[in-house]
Formats: C-alpha cells, structure tokens, sequence
C-alpha cells in the first residue's frame, strides 16, 4: 500500500495570499524621461509593445527598449513630416522608425545608441515641457461599432 505522503498531489504549495498577486510589470524603458517630465504628470499606456506617453490630451513620445529591431529602442518622438527637418537641427542623430519598414515616418526615433541619447531625450523633455508644437500630436478617437 502506498504511504500517504506518495498519495499527494505533487502541485506547488498554495499560497495563502494567491488572490493578492498581481502580475509583475515589465520595466519602464528609459524611466529618467519621465522623472524629466514629473512636473506635468505624465501618463503612460503601453503600445506596440512599448511605452507611450502622454502629457495632458497629447501623446508625445513611445519609450522603446526590445530585444527584437534594436535599432529602433529609444524615444520615439510624436511628430509630423513637417517638423522633421527643424527637429533635426535640435537632433542630429533622429531617424525615422526603421521597423515601419517605410522610408519616412512621422514617429522619429531618437536612438538608444546614439552617443547623445539621454541628452537628446532631456533636451526632447525639455521642448515638451515648453509647449514646443512640434512635438505631440491629439490621437484621434477611436469609432465605437455600430450594430
């Protein structure tokens, strides 16, 4: 006859508190920006994979740290063709997302491995804090469906 103890389910010990746990959250990438932009509250949601974030109605940037297309980590700025060409004089290594897979986007992307990085992403939190207009844009709303 078998002991009891061989009659056990072989399952982990419950635990207790297991209506407690939540899932842990993955790591803010490139977190100091947002410590940048601490005094106008910035909210976060995560897109694409990434982080994007929002100072007031406008989104202003997507935080970017992956293991895949790593090329494009870093701070994905909101912006519109129009500003590209002022925007890179303030940012000479920005570039439009590659992962796209299209020549020019209106998301550029100031990279994590460019020697200027965390300098152009305070100098990009800097310009935001401003009001700069070029930087943000108001998403548009989502259409519920109709029945």
């Amino acid at each position: 006859m078998a002991s009891r103890s061989s009659r056990q389910s072989k399952a982990p010990p419950r635990d207790e508190n297991a209506l407690f746990h939540t899932q842990r959250r993955k790591p803010v990438p490139h977190e100091f920006v947002l410590e940048a932009l601490a005094s106008r509250s910035p909210a976060t949601r995560p897109m694409f994979g990434c982080l994007a974030v929002y100072v007031g109605r406008k989104i202003v940037m997507i935080l970017r740290d992956r293991p895949t297309a790593r090329n494009d980590n870093g701070v994905w700025l909101a912006t519109t063709v129009e500003h590209h060409e002022s925007l890179r004089r303030e940012f000479p290594s920005m570039r439009s997302i590659q992962v796209f897979r299209k020549p020019i986007t209106n998301w550029q992307n100031l990279p994590s491995d460019s020697p200027d990085f965390e300098e152009s992403a305070l100098r990009a939190c800097e310009l935001i804090l401003a009001g700069d207009p070029r930087i943000g844009k108001i998403p548009a709303r989502k259409r519920s469906a109709r029945r």
